[in-house]
This record gives C-alpha cells, structure tokens and sequence, in this order.
C-alpha cells in the first residue's frame, strides 16, 4: 500500500526537523517543494499537520520554525500547579464569581439545584506564554479565596491549608476538542488549534465532591500522562 503523497513530504520533513535544532528555522515552502520535487499545496499539507502535531510552529510574518519538544505532562491527582514544578509559571484570573448550580454541575458537586457555587476562571502560564484555561467549581461560597490563592498559587494547596479540604481522589476524563474563537484569543492560537480538554471530578478526603473543573490545553504544548498498578 502506496503513502500519500503529503505523508511521505512529511516524513522527509520530520527527518530535517531530527537534524535541527528548536527554533530553527525550516525552508520555505517553495524551497521544500523544489527540493522534494512536489507541488506546494503537498508541502503545505504536510506542514500543518506537524504543526498539529507540535513538531513546528508558525510565527506569522517570519516563517515556520521547529518546535520545542512537548514537555509538560499532565498527570493524574495533581495540580497544574504540582505539574509545572520547575518551570517559571504563572496565573491571571479571569474570573471569580459565585453563581447557582444548574442540573449538570449539581450532579457532579452532589448539591441542591440552585446552589451557590464558586467558580474561578484562569489562565495558566509559562515564561509568559499562554498554556491552559482552567475553569474549577467549588461547592460553596469560599470568602476570601481570591487574597488566598494569590498568597499561595496553588488551589489546591489554598483549599488544603486555608478551608480544611484536602483532594484524595480524583476522576479525568480526557478528550480532543478545537479551540473556539475566545479560547483561541486567549491562549494566543488560531482558531480550530488542537486542545486537550479534561473534565475532572475530585473528592476531598471525606469522600465528598470539592471540585468540577473544565481545562483546556494546548494540544501542542500537554500529553496527558497516566498511571496504572494493579
């Protein structure tokens, strides 16, 4: 069975991307297909989707560069905060609000319809470089936890030491979706960009829900990493 034509240009790409380092910048796509002997629209095809992939980015205006490797896993039982160990991060929030549960959220919070539930809004940071939009339901009011979580960084550890709750359990659920036109102004990608969105559920050590949270991450900057034991 014969390749398709774009899959065997990006092959050929994926070997100058091995001998280059991040940051470099490829051929053009006319030095690519002059030099591959194939037409543009092929080369073209073949570089979007290493884009895709995270193995090149583009920058507009200057050209298509290799990409630095993905490095940052997002794990089971740990925060964004926990996750990003090592890196220089930072957060915005985006919003913090106290709002009534509808019927989905009730359910996954395991409270009354109508509720109050507190819901913050984040942008989750690198070197300044937009990663993840984290959108986390608490059952409750939580007074105080904007001056809180800024003292601390970490949600988790803010919910721990300041409100008694301490995450034990945790369920993700993890699937591939495109960045809609405000996310993508957001994280500074283009619209239909690749996302890893997690649905996640967490229970405090009583067995009880403390949180819903709605993440998306940039598909070519996350792989989500899990681990099993029997």
């Amino acid at each position: 069975m014969s390749l398709p034509k774009y899959y065997e240009q990006k092959l050929r790409i994926l070997e100058i991307i091995g001998e280059t380092s991040p940051g470099t910048m490829i051929p053009t796509e006319r030095e690519l297909a002059e030099r591959f002997d194939t037409s543009r629209t092929t080369i073209r095809k073949a570089i979007a989707e290493l884009v895709v992939e995270g193995r090149l980015a583009r920058t507009q205006g200057r050209g298509t560069f290799v990409a630095d490797p993905k490095k940052i896993h997002v794990r089971q039982m740990t925060s964004f905060s926990e996750d990003m160990t090592g890196y220089k991060t930072d957060s915005i929030v985006l919003g913090l609000e106290r709002i009534e549960a509808g019927g989905e959220m009730a359910a996954r919070l395991d409270v009354p319809v109508d509720s109050t539930v507190t819901r913050l809004r984040r942008l989750r940071r690198q070197d300044g470089e937009p990663l993840a939009i984290e959108a986390a339901h608490l059952p409750g009011p939580f007074p105080g936890l904007e001056i809180e979580l800024e003292a601390r960084g970490s949600l988790y550890e803010t919910l721990r030491e300041v409100y008694g709750i301490d995450i034990s359990a945790a369920e993700d659920h993890v699937e591939t979706a495109l960045a809609a036109a405000d996310d993508a102004e957001t994280l500074g990608v283009d619209t239909g960009h690749p996302l890893l969105q997690v649905h996640r559920t967490a229970w405090d050590q009583h067995g009880r829900a403390a949180e819903w949270m709605r993440g998306l991450y940039r598909g070519d900057r996350f792989r989500f990493v899990a681990r099993i034991s029997r």
